[in-house]
């Protein structure tokens, strides 16, 4: 099992310690509701230091990113960051990630924990006819994210630099108390936020200092909550390569108008007609629906949920299905709880809007 270097903080501070895509992370410090709600009504914070980067530089990184992702990499000017997903060529996604744009000559990847691997390879692979260098360096770099309304505030006090002229989706370099660090308007909760990316020595003394101004530290667990009530996509769960970016909602990020890997079979998807796609459900019970249930409507299976969780935002037992496309929202439905139907109500995602900048 690998080790972030906060994983001694996390255990002196009582963390739940749990495996997560071949890490011992932090699972929850006090309750995971407690932690969700700090996040939503002041800051939390959380160790991300799991999540891979890969670097690309050369003449060729503009042409060669905008050909490995869906999303419109070239439009980017230095200092932006998208989100995009990666797909083979049958359109299925490989990945889900953010690019963070140093110019025509430098990309940066932040790609999920669990496909560091299977990504760099991917990528290395499709990178032999562009004059580029891919780099795997994940440890090189820490990751906290700080998230919730207050945190511009709270941060602001450890960087010189005005946190409020950093736009959504944009970052700036500057030093986060002392320490050489990228700074990024982005997060996973839904809340206004920053991702610190850092030298994992000097990860430690950053963790220390904010959790003294008032930040509550937050684990994996009310990291997950907290993206299924913004509805953000979970690799994995709501998508992987046998599920294409149309289906999973992520329509917005697939850019017809180029070419990348995948693009023939997107398109070939778009002309005939998605048969299923992401729905939110809200359950009229408690009850939690898990990963691979079945959704019916009356004796018909139209689908299978792929997140749900108790909400301790809206108090309501929330879901994102993959469901037949004709399923409209209002539609009553219901879901397969361990032998048992319980009734709920498809409704138009995302289930919760907080603090997050728009662009």
């Amino acid at each position: 099992m690998k080790k972030t270097a906060l994983y001694e903080e996390h255990v002196k501070s009582g963390a739940t310690i749990v495996e997560f895509a071949g890490w011992l992370m932090p699972l929850q410090y006090s309750t995971i509701n407690e932690e969700v709600l700090a996040v939503r009504h002041k800051a939390g914070l959380f160790d991300v230091s799991h999540m891979g980067e890969i670097e690309i530089t050369g003449p060729d990184t503009f042409k060669f990113v905008d050909y490995i992702v869906t999303n419109s990499y070239g439009s980017l000017e230095m200092g932006q960051i998208m989100y995009t997903a990666m797909c083979n060529e049958e359109g299925g996604v490989i990945d889900d990630l953010l690019v963070y744009s140093f110019g025509k000559n430098k990309a940066l990847l932040v790609v999920n924990a669990a496909n560091t691997e299977k990504d760099f390879k991917w990528i290395h692979q499709n990178a032999k006819k562009f004059d580029v260098e891919v780099e795997n360096v994940s440890s090189q770099y820490a990751q906290l994210a700080l998230q919730g309304p207050i945190s511009e505030e709270i941060l602001q006090r450890f960087v010189s630099k005005d946190l409020s002229a950093v736009g959504y989706y944009h970052f700036i370099e500057c030093e986060v108390l002392g320490a050489k660090s990228l700074v990024s308007r982005t997060g996973y909760t839904g809340e206004d936020g920053f991702e610190i990316y850092c030298d994992p020595e000097a990860v430690a003394s950053i963790w220390r200092e904010l959790i003294k101004a008032e930040v509550k530290p937050a684990g994996l667990g009310a990291r997950d909550v907290c993206r299924l009530e913004a509805s953000y996509m979970l690799y994995g769960n709501d998508m992987d390569e046998t599920t294409t970016p149309l289906e999973a909602g992520l329509s917005w990020v697939v850019r017809l108008d180029k070419d990348f890997i995948g693009r023939d079979a997107l398109a070939k998807q778009k002309e005939r007609g998605i048969e299923r796609r992401i729905r939110g459900l809200e359950l009229s019970s408690k009850r939690i629906a898990r990963h691979g249930m079945l959704v019916y409507m009356g004796e018909d299976q139209i689908g299978e949920v792929t997140s749900g969780t108790l909400s301790p935002t809206i108090q309501k037992s929330i879901a994102m299905a993959r469901l037949k496309s004709n399923v409209k929202i209002s539609s009553e439905v219901s879901i397969d709880i361990r032998g048992r139907l319980e009734n709920a109500r498809v409704v138009k995602l995302p289930f919760y809007k907080g603090s997050v900048k728009r662009s």
